[in-house]
């Protein structure tokens, strides 16, 4: 039997220049099918809310909505390492506030770890959580809670910045952190630096890892893909195909058919 993934399962794999894989995912089923192919990483990210929920961005999804979504995924998964994602304003107050909620994430959803978007100006939350027990997986380049304030969903390019922001999550004491939207090479010479493992969204494959969102890379919803995501399956295609069927068969009496019936 394959052992849980743990942080320092993560950072051996960095060591041995072993790829890491990781996917979002929001409920029982999908965890479960995600555990059992390998993933070593399941991230239950905010994104539901715009996945999900169908929302505009992530910015409303609540504490409760997270803890709700990361329990079922958790019940699922034996092998892979669960984060739960920190909803916007669940630790932008008081560090008070923000290990509270982070240790939530632990006690009631099951969760091995959280996750946060920002640099250099959430290393004291990073801190204080890492002091309370708590693994905290940084997130630098875009993120999206700051949608507003950086003006859309955009590339992020400054190198000092990120370069600076990368070294202060990790001093802060951050086990690994998600980079995303950003070019390739600024990536390559991040992860190159730090000892912590790097998991890419959108930047580039130097990174030790990669990140989809589920529903993107399976092809369940119909929307607007980033540039990065590849579409491995058309499961909305697949769907489609098979309601159409039971459609037409329900409206032409050909279902139920004797071999679905009690006798």
């Amino acid at each position: 039997m394959q052992h849980r993934v743990t942080t320092a399962t993560l950072m051996k794999m960095k060591q041995d220049g072993q790829k890491i894989t990781a996917l979002t995912a929001y409920d029982y089923p999908f965890a479960g099918m995600l555990a059992q192919a390998g993933i070593e990483i399941i991230l239950v990210g905010d994104s539901l809310g715009m996945v999900v929920q169908g929302k505009e961005n992530t910015l409303p999804v609540t504490m409760d909505e997270m803890i709700y979504h990361t329990a079922m995924v958790s019940r699922a998964c034996a092998f892979s390492m669960v984060v739960g994602d920190m909803p916007f304003m669940s630790y932008q107050g008081s560090l008070d506030t923000a290990i509270e909620n982070g240790g939530r994430f632990l006690k009631e959803a099951g969760a091995s770890a959280v996750k946060l978007e920002g640099g250099t100006a959430v290393c004291s939350v990073i801190t204080a959580m890492a002091k309370a027990g708590i693994p905290v997986q940084a997130h630098i380049g875009l993120t999206p809670q700051s949608v507003h304030q950086m003006g859309g969903f955009k590339v992020q390019r400054d190198e000092e910045r990120l370069l600076k922001d990368a070294r202060d999550v990790q001093a802060a004491g951050a086990f690994s952190v998600v980079l995303e939207g950003i070019p390739s090479p600024i990536s390559a010479k991040i992860t190159k630096e730090l000892q912590i493992p790097t998991i890419g969204i959108g930047a580039g494959a130097e990174c030790d890892g990669q990140l989809l969102v589920l529903h993107d890379m399976l092809g369940i919803n119909d929307r607007f893909l980033p540039k990065f995501v590849k579409k491995y399956a058309d499961l909305a295609g697949i769907a489609k195909q098979g309601l159409e069927k039971y459609i037409k068969e329900v409206k032409d009496g050909e279902f139920p058919s004797k071999e679905y019936e009690y006798k």
